[in-house]
């Protein structure tokens, strides 16, 4: 189990919780590691040691890399052999990755290297754990990974500074990788056998950008979730598709939590029992459909926090060691189960804004919703919601392209030795985009479900959905005619990204549980 505090954080390489990288995602926090991880490391060291003494020929202790593995290594070159490793690979291009995500890696590499499989020196895990609680960031270009042969470029960055090469962030000022070293106590470290090539390959930059697609996911699910209750009580729509019996004749384990969650959102509303006998039988799929839809999305986040909470506690590098002296070459850095998880959490991530995308249209047309039109009481001079709507149709159709899945595209590297990548890195990386894209739209569904809502405010919804409205009109006020949207849209992306959400939602999200 990872032992945790308000402020600090114990790992235990192979039993980290996904809260605890949720935690680490989402502000500094003071890492250690278990101490019965140090006997694991070292006695792997021990091995690589005793391969070097023996001048036995291994593939990444004493030999090239990639295509050049059948050439063997002379003993006095083993040092200059992983520093030129770690200076060829970093070729990485594009913008710096985020500190969140690069606060991932530290960790997540950390862990993986700690697993005992590596056979590097406990100071280097150290130094990786000491950079993260100093908040010294290696500047890790974006992009130029194919995510098989681990996370090779990106990952030489990191390593770059380690080695007193390279750059990092230190008090949010880029520095030299030496001064970097400097700032937090430490010489640059001269890599021995296997130690540039531990480093450089693994999985840790795609999983660490598949868990902030996955963290943000989380969030714009519980807004959109919110959202949706939000317009249901604006056009006065039924909530007897949301009745436990419907879902439990399917037995979709989602769907379930979905109506769950909706029906508590809505529980002791006035707006509910205010219209019993409207006819309001079947609202279109946008409102009636929701447990369906977004419960699909539920379990395929499920999914993917499991694939992903294995992921990072994985040794990933190349070859491993293991505990009676072997040392064997596989293929532990081939990221396809995160290109695979990346592409489903994409999917999910189009979906919760494309169906919210639906429900703000339907709340924008007075033929469905029975609101003013464009919610604006003196349309025509007033556009209202009407291009606000357009935005997020703009949005919903960006992500479904950038859902295309990326797991299926692949590009032989190193003259075909490395005939079969996973392009995870970028399928991961993109997840960012969709995500912001969500809240956008997800933010402005809410802030028009609340300005209908204003139409009839002689009767109140839920306690729960009441503190939702507040706190929008908190950020956004009615909008009495037009005026500059921009800034209250970005004011409901934020709201959308939040994670202070009720229990009725959050505890059917797999990180918060």
């Amino acid at each position: 189990m990872t032992k945790t505090s308000a402020s600090s954080l114990t790992l235990n390489p192979g039993r980290v919780s996904l809260a605890a990288l949720r935690s680490i995602y989402a502000a500094p926090v003071q890492l250690s590691l278990d101490p019965s991880a140090r006997a694991l490391m070292q006695a792997s060291l021990a091995t690589v040691q005793r391969i070097v003494d023996e001048d036995q020929v291994v593939y990444g202790i004493n030999t090239g890399f990639g295509k050049l593995a059948s050439t063997k290594i002379a003993h006095e070159r083993l040092a200059e052999l992983q520093r030129n490793l770690v200076l060829s690979h970093s070729v990485g291009t594009g913008d710096a990755l985020a500190d969140d995500v690069v606060r991932l890696i530290l960790a997540t590499k950390a862990i993986s290297l700690a697993r005992g499989h590596s056979g590097i020196r406990p100071e280097i895990v150290d130094a990786l754990l000491a950079m993260a609680n100093a908040n010294v960031l290696p500047v890790i270009p974006a992009k130029g990974s194919v995510g098989a042969s681990g996370d090779l470029a990106p990952l030489a960055h990191l390593a770059c500074v380690l080695i007193g090469e390279g750059q990092a962030k230190v008090n949010g000022a880029v520095v030299s990788g030496a001064e970097a070293m400097r700032s937090i106590g430490l010489a640059p470290f001269v890599l021995g056998p296997k130690e540039g090539l531990a480093l450089l390959n693994g999985t840790q930059v795609s999983t660490s950008l598949a868990l902030a697609g996955l963290f943000g996911a989380e969030s714009v699910f519980a807004a959109a979730l919110v959202a949706g209750c939000l317009s249901l009580e604006a056009i006065k729509g039924s909530v007897k598709p949301f009745d436990a019996r419907i879902h439990e004749a399917r037995g979709q384990v989602g769907q379930i939590a979905v109506a769950a969650a909706v029906r508590a959102l809505l529980d002791g509303s006035a707006i509910d029992t205010s219209h019993p006998n409207c006819g309001r039988v079947q609202d279109p799929y946008s409102i009636r459909c929701v447990p369906q839809v977004m419960g699909a999305c539920l379990d395929n986040l499920h999914h993917a926090a499991r694939v992903l909470t294995i992921e990072a506690n994985a040794a990933s590098d190349n070859p491993l060691v293991f505990d009676n002296g072997d040392v064997i070459s596989g293929g532990n850095f081939h990221a396809e189960p995160v290109a695979f998880v990346a592409d489903i959490i994409a999917l999910a991530v189009a979906e919760i804004g494309a169906i919210s995308e639906r429900r703000l249209s339907l709340l924008l047309d007075p033929g469905l919703s029975g609101l003013p039109a464009f919610l604006i009481r003196d349309s025509g001079v007033n556009s209202g919601f009407m291009i606000a709507q357009v935005t997020a149709a703009a949005l919903a159709a960006e992500n479904q392209c950038l859902a295309n899945p990326s797991s299926v595209t692949s590009l032989p590297t190193s003259a075909n030795q490395e005939d079969h990548v996973s392009m995870a890195t970028y399928g991961a990386r993109r997840l960012g985009d969709m995500v912001r894209n969500a809240a956008v739209m997800v933010g402005i569904e809410a802030m028009a479900a609340a300005q209908g809502m204003e139409f009839d405010r002689a009767i109140k919804s839920s306690a729960l959905i009441e503190d939702q409205f507040a706190a929008i009109r908190q950020r956004v006020a009615y909008l009495e005619q037009d005026r500059y949207l921009a800034t209250d849209i970005e004011a409901m992306r934020d709201w959308a990204q939040q994670s202070a959400w009720p229990a009725a939602l959050t505890q059917c999200l797999p990180s918060f549980a």
